[in-house]
């Protein structure tokens, strides 16, 4: 039986939270910016959190949280994969463990294959770890966008030491076939380089698509590469502070168990405490709820760009509720959110801060209610409607 659609919660409600989408524009602005969603959390991470401030329980976060055996008992039911719990360690977020390993698997100076447009804080944490981030585009073809394995081959022949994989790939919303991440692997194992696969996105992949982690695509891929997840973006959890690194083979699980004690120290025992809770089959519903309502509100802006903003340029993503919308054709220059929030009152991520290859794009936000998206991109449509009269 298909799940029901959440609700989002009503702005006068949201208007009180005081994360960054709530807090960073004046209370006239939509903002569909960051990557928070708008509804209640699922009940059993409620529940979590509830009991452990009932018992003051806001310690230290011990060794073994459960948030290991957690998630391996989540990537089986949903991706049919069976990852050690043996074999992973937790830190403080995705973009931290990413860092963290680059560190052991480069030196300074080395270059790191980042391939835009693509989440802005990977331009930022490749130099954190002493390296240099070398860019490889996606292609975009008639199916939409894909690795550049070409691009990538030539880039690790030259002399990269790593590639920083998006599975599934932000802002284009990318499901990563498992055929070009057996490619990719291939070629990571013939230059002697290495994979880090930020997997963030992965429990929001939709129907239509089949999500493969980067670590089960081969045994290759189990050799060469790292995963980093977490239940943050699913689950609303940013703030929290728990992501976990993960291996499958003996020598990259030796890199990650010689990681500082500090690095897993880093690890919030609330976002352990939730990461448990999301992750048991307890929140399996609510998950598959909230991928109904994404999934009406990604068809929904097909059909609002149509009508309000037909030269738009939009591909419905696979996976998560990040839309990444072309602009280009209505001449508001290199980066229309600008225009947007000035003149619409409305917030949508930065194309550029996604490379060049987001000059003239928009992120839209979709983790909200249907009329919120609505008024966002009539709002939007007026100024061209404004411009035509």
């Amino acid at each position: 039986m298909r799940a029901e659609p959440l609700e989002a919660l009503p702005l006068s409600q949201l208007r009180e939270r005081q994360s960054a989408k709530w807090r960073t524009y004046p209370d006239d602005v939509l903002p569909l910016f960051v990557a928070e969603t708008d509804f209640a959390l699922a009940p059993a991470i409620t529940e979590a959190l509830m009991r452990a401030v009932a018992l003051g329980d806001t310690g230290y976060t011990p060794e073994d949280s459960g948030i290991r055996s957690a998630y391996a008992g989540f990537a089986e039911r949903r991706f049919g994969w069976s990852p050690d719990p043996a074999r992973m360690r937790t830190t403080a977020d995705v973009i931290s463990g990413v860092v963290e390993i680059l560190r052991r698997v480069t030196v300074p100076g080395d270059r790191v294959v980042v391939t835009p447009p693509v989440y802005p804080p990977f331009f930022e944490c490749v130099p954190e770890a002493g390296a240099v981030a070398e860019r490889v585009p996606l292609r975009r073809g008639p199916n939409g966008w894909s690795l550049d394995l070409e691009g990538i081959e030539a880039a690790l022949a030259g002399g990269a030491r790593a590639v920083l994989l998006c599975n599934p790939h932000n802002p284009t919303g990318t499901v990563h076939s498992r055929e070009r991440l057996v490619a990719l692997a291939e070629l990571a194992d013939r230059y002697g380089a290495t994979v880090v696969s930020d997997e963030i996105h992965a429990p929001l992949t939709h129907a239509e698509a089949e999500f493969t982690p980067f670590l089960a695509a081969s045994a290759v891929s189990a050799r060469v590469g790292y995963a980093v997840v977490s239940a943050s973006k699913a689950f609303n959890l940013a703030g929290l502070k728990c992501a976990i690194m993960v291996t499958a083979d003996d020598a990259t699980t030796a890199v990650v168990r010689a990681l500082p004690e500090e690095v897993e120290w880093r690890t919030g025992l609330f976002g352990a405490l939730a990461g448990v809770a999301a992750f048991s089959p307890e929140s399996d519903a609510w998950l598959d709820s909230l991928l109904v309502s994404i999934d009406r509100n990604r068809r929904l802006l097909e059909d609002l760009l149509r009508d309000h903003l037909p030269e738009a340029v939009y591909r419905v993503p696979e996976a998560g509720y990040l839309a990444w919308v072309d602009l280009s054709a209505l001449g508001w220059g290199p980066n229309p959110a600008k225009r947007i929030l000035r003149d619409a009152r409305v917030a949508l991520h930065y194309g550029p801060a996604f490379g060049a290859e987001g000059t003239g794009h928009v992120r839209i936000n979709l983790g909200c209610a249907p009329e919120v998206l609505t008024e966002a991109i009539e709002r939007i449509g007026a100024l061209v409607a404004h411009r035509s009269n």
